[in-house]
């Protein structure tokens, strides 16, 4: 062992310990984290400064990069100069900085990813707002240190005049934690940072009123305050970003997306190519091309959709599935007091605030300083000049400047300063005008020293100075926010990603449910053959059809008076072919429990009510909030007597007329009004007394008085009378004749009411459809047998009937 060293015993364990921390630390405060005071980490501090060094101010020319690069790693960085020009890059990217600190000449890159050139190529200044950051640092308002080989001095912070924590924001990765700091509006924060300077007590939620939120250089939208609330409060936070996106509609109704912004750090090519991987996989329909038309004027996306595609389903989807809405996590840790810390929104901004007092106040220091040192000065030479003629002499007569100065320290009590001020001074200063620009000169300097003294007397001056410079700052360069907030956030439901339209929904007789588009059902003549909807095995049979929108609610009533809930899009969708799939296995239907009314509902509200009627004449009417509430198992929704069934359930708002219908042609029409509301297990009041083997078939609530009654029987005959020939009776009588029936017509299947403009659906049970407009059925009185309106065989019947809205845009050229 050489001599005078020494075997040092230590712990293995211990030492790790102590190195990885001292490396944990080195990277926390040395790389990764910003300063909470100018928003800067170490590599971006030292760009600037050797920028300022080599004399790239915003109004001088440009520079190439790879001079600064060589610069920062030669005296003040010693890492790689691939790290160096990358962070020169992001401060000079407008995509990346929402206030560019670095004015860059050539190509820095794109939003869609691509590469800046190299180093060698672009040129580089600082941009004018970083001349803010930079002005007042030769006046001794920060402190300095060695740089890594202690051969040159660097600042350890700058003497910002921007918020630069906010208003750029930061990102990074230390060791054990991370800082991913959002960009905001320069005018909301400087605002803000007022605010705090006149309020010390401003709570948080008074600083939001003036910073909104986030304010990113990519524009878009954030949706919902609370989690931009949240992470003002606590430093942490998340919230939703979205795109700008528009819907432009072109010649012949087409319609297109135009994404004109995208979320903050979003690769635009990336994002392209999502949307088309998922045209591609079909998991997105509707688009037929894309386009990316950006410039540099901006971004231009353009999504040109298909006909039948519906724009706010695919724009749902591009939100859902691609990063044109992705969530951003806040977390606003800075370093501060040379510990890293956690800061809420009032903590940043007072962070800043602090380092402002302290600039100033050295700032004004070091100017009463030199001040002062004028004013001495001039109080020399101001005294020179009133004894110029002796002072001339002694200068003539001294054998050097020495011997001068001390003589006129000597007979003047100058000090050697004034001394040789009077020494250095020129003749053409004597001259009269020269010295009374002496004398105006030492008047101004005594005001500066005066003005000086006042600021540093009061932190109330100190707090006006940094008021009125950030007033300063906010008009000069202050913007308009490009970031909108949307104050709710709009979650996203599974109906936003479905297209909303009619369905034709269709039951069969053992329980098998499926939809269709209603475009694919042509209309037909009276007395037509029908077109074929649904494939059945020979003892199935449809046995109830409706139209639905896809964003409905499905009530499904059964026999036994129970309730269950499905929503339409849940429902399969299938060809006019096939059967469907059986309703057991999307719903929880009992076994012995078969579906008799359906109801639609969009959403249950106040005053509408559900109306019922069984099959032995029974009416109810309960309150639809009732049914608000699903359940898989069902409910239930009326109590039935023995042997009794549930056959109708309509929606009504109160106060309507109800018409009930029966198998031998019996009807009768009484006021709602005469049922009153009872709760759902309840059995109900009487609507229409029976004859012998007689049962209700149907149930109508009138919507308009100048609609007709339509019935139509299993074999195919229709009638439409006046729905003024029914007259109003009180509930519980035995009714009047709805239709005249013989062996011919069969008895009465259903009734419907409807106008002239609008389309009867009639379903046989072996699947065939006649889709008729109520125009075509003549009007007859109520003691006839109306018209044949489908052929039918021998012992096909009609199973189910349904109304449906005239739309010539469901009319289909398909034929049977």
């Amino acid at each position: 062992m050489p001599e005078g060293q020494q075997i040092i015993q230590v712990s293995i364990e211990e030492e790790l310990k102590r190195s990885y921390l001292d490396y944990a630390m080195s990277v926390i405060i040395g790389r990764a984290l910003p300063d909470a005071r100018d928003g800067l980490k170490p590599v971006h501090r030292r760009i600037l400064y050797a920028m300022r060094e080599l004399g790239l101010e915003w109004n001088k020319p440009f520079k190439k990069s790879a001079r600064v690069v060589g610069d920062v790693i030669g005296k003040y960085h010693p890492h790689g100069e691939g790290a160096v020009y990358d962070a020169i890059v992001r401060m000079a990217q407008d995509f990346t900085t929402r206030y560019p600190l670095i004015d860059g000449q050539g190509n820095f890159g794109s939003i869609d990813g691509d590469p800046p050139a190299a180093m060698r190529y672009t040129e580089i200044r600082m941009s004018r707002i970083t001349a803010e950051m930079m002005e007042e640092i030769d006046k001794d308002t920060v402190d300095f240190q060695p740089n890594y080989d202690e051969s040159l001095q660097e600042p350890t912070i700058l003497p910002t005049k921007i918020p630069n924590l906010l208003i750029n924001g930061a990102s990074g990765i230390a060791v054990g934690m991370a800082t991913n700091i959002p960009p905001h509006n320069l005018r909301e924060i400087n605002d803000a940072a007022i605010a705090l300077l006149e309020n010390p007590n401003i709570t948080i939620s008074e600083l939001i009123e003036y910073v909104k939120g986030p304010d990113f250089p990519t524009g878009g939208f954030i949706l919902g305050k609370e989690g931009v609330k949240e992470s003002y409060e606590t430093g942490r936070g998340t919230f939703q970003i979205r795109g700008r996106a528009t819907v432009e509609i072109k010649k012949g109704e087409r319609e297109d997306i135009v994404i004109t912004e995208i979320p903050y750090q979003v690769n635009k090519a990336k994002l392209i190519e999502r949307i088309a991987e998922l045209v591609r996989d079909k998991k997105i329909e509707g688009i037929s091309e894309i386009r990316d038309e950006s410039d540099r004027e901006g971004i231009r996306i353009v999504l040109e959709l298909k006909r039948e595609a519906n724009a706010k389903v695919i724009l749902n989807q591009l939100f859902l599935h691609t990063p044109l809405q992705i969530s951003y996590g806040v977390i606003l840790l800075a370093i501060l007091n040379g510990e890293p810390k956690i800061l809420n929104l009032k903590e940043a901004l007072l962070a800043f605030i602090e380092h402002r007092k302290e600039v100033v106040t050295r700032r004004t220091s070091y100017d009463l300083k030199k001040a002062e040192e004028r004013a001495h000065i001039l109080e020399g030479l101001k005294r020179g000049i009133e004894h110029i003629d002796e002072i001339v002499a002694i200068i003539r007569r001294a054998r050097n400047p020495e011997v001068a100065r001390d003589q006129l320290i000597s007979r003047f009590e100058f000090t050697e300063a004034q001394a040789q001020a009077i020494l250095d001074l020129k003749l053409q200063r004597l001259t009269s005008l020269e010295r009374e620009k002496i004398l105006e000169e030492y008047r101004e300097t005594l005001s500066t020293i005066s003005r000086l003294r006042e600021i540093l007397s009061s932190e109330a001056m100190i707090n006006r100075v940094i008021k009125d410079e950030l007033i300063e700052i906010r008009e000069k360069y202050g913007d308009e926010r490009r970031t909108r907030i949307i104050e709710e956030k709009e979650a996203l439901s599974i109906e936003d990603l479905i297209a909303e339209e009619d369905m034709v929904v269709t039951v069969t007789h053992s329980g098998y449910l499926k939809r269709s588009p209603l475009s694919i059902y042509r209309k037909q003549r009276r007395g037509g053959k029908g077109t074929t909807g649904i494939l059945t095995k020979d003892e199935d049979f449809v046995e109830n059809l409706f139209v639905a929108s896809t964003h409905d609610y499905l009530l499904f009533f059964t026999n036994a008076g129970r309730v269950y809930w499905l929503k339409v899009h849940l429902v399969p969708q299938a060809g006019r072919l096939t059967k469907g799939k059986p309703i057991v296995q999307l719903v929880q239907i009992q076994p012995e429990e078969k579906v008799t009314a359906v109801c639609t509902v969009r959403e249950f509200k106040k005053g509408e009510f559900v109306f019922m009627a069984t099959q032995k004449g029974f009416v109810k009417k309960t309150d639809l909030r009732s049914f608000s509430n699903p359940r898989s198992s069902g409910i239930i929704a009326i109590g039935l007597d023995e042997g009794d069934t549930l056959i109708g359930a309509k929606i009504t708002r109160g106060g309507a007329e109800v018409i009930l219908a029966t198998e031998n042609g019996k009807a009768i029409r009484f006021s709602e009004n005469n049922v009153r509301e009872t709760g759902r297990v309840a059995k109900g009041v009487r609507g229409i007394a029976l004859g012998r083997k007689d049962k209700v078939v149907g149930m109508e609530i009138i919507t308009d008085p100048t609609l007709y009654l339509l019935a139509v029987t299993e074999r195919g005959f229709a009638k439409r009378s006046r729905l003024s020939e029914y007259r109003r009776q009180r509930r519980g009588g035995s009714g009047i004749k709805l239709m005249n029936l013989t062996e011919k017509t069969g008895k009465i299947v259903g009734i419907v009411q409807a106008s002239e403009e609008e389309e009867l659906m009639i379903i046989t049970d072996r699947g065939k459809i006649l889709r008729i407009r109520v125009a075509d059925i003549r009007i007859t009185s109520r003691s006839t047998s109306g018209v044949r309106v489908i052929n039918m065989e021998e012992r096909e019947r009609v199973a189910g009937i349904a109304r449906v809205m005239e739309k010539e845009d469901d009319i289909s050229p398909e034929t049977d």
